[in-house]
């Protein structure tokens, strides 16, 4: 009777585990699947998205879809997403992130806001390499500029390690994000990649892209050729009016 009962647990508990990491799973694709639609709704809209020459000098793109649901209190807020880093081979596998705590700017209360994260310096990169940094001190994290060019007047390719947006409504406007924890997801990590690998392997590039992260590397990538063609586009119209 004895050996039964404990046989019984023994396979709840194994159907348990099973359907844990079925459901793990199925959300970390989502999320990455949720994170590419940003990225290419991003692009579609250079008026009133991200300026392209900010994204083409990212460092590191992180993704953080629906951060938010429903009602809000300030201190109050978390969100999981996915970031990944440029490597000498092109776009690092994505690694998964989580985001919590601190103040935030602009759009307290908006229902579904997508946040966006972009580390544009080495500093910041080593930052988010380490696994778990705060967002916090001068030049730690900065609004970013929206619109079809980056302001003159704003010092995000100087000091500034990151820069921050939130969308709401299909509208990105830059967000200040002070005193926020960034660090791996280490459940979606093995998830994903079925083990929990480190986080600095994974952006530095020494891990291959599962099938799974194939729409979230296609959009990254298909980012970054976008922002090379309205550059090239730029410089040719200024060009003909020149002439």
């Amino acid at each position: 009777m004895k050996k039964s009962l404990v046989l019984v647990v023994v396979s709840l508990v194994g159907i348990g585990s099973l359907a844990w990491a079925g459901s793990a799973r199925e959300d970390s694709v989502e999320r990455l699947q949720k994170s590419a639609t940003v990225l290419k709704e991003i692009m579609d809209a250079p008026d009133k998205g991200i300026p392209a020459e900010v994204l083409d000098g990212a460092r590191c793109i992180a993704v953080v879809p629906h951060l938010i649901k429903g009602g809000f209190v300030i201190g109050g807020k978390h969100g999981r997403g996915v970031a990944t880093c440029r490597t000498a081979a092109g776009w690092s596998a994505p690694a998964f992130i989580s985001v919590g705590g601190g103040s935030w700017g602009l759009q307290i209360g908006a229902e579904g806001v997508d946040l966006v994260m972009l580390v544009m310096n080495e500093q910041g990169m080593q930052h988010l390499l380490s696994s778990k940094f705060q967002i916090s001190g001068e030049g730690s994290a900065a609004a970013g500029p929206v619109g079809r060019h980056a302001s003159a007047g704003t010092d995000w390719k100087l000091n500034t390690e990151m820069l921050t947006y939130s969308r709401s409504k299909g509208a990105f406007a830059g967000l200040t994000l002070e005193g926020a924890v960034v660090e791996q997801d280490n459940d979606s990590t093995e998830a994903i990649y079925g083990k929990d690998v480190p986080f600095r392997k994974v952006l530095m590039g020494d891990v291959r892209p599962p099938a799974s992260a194939a729409s979230f590397m296609h959009a990254v990538k298909g980012a970054s050729a976008k922002s090379n063609a309205h550059e090239a586009k730029e410089v040719k119209d200024e060009k003909k009016d020149k002439e």
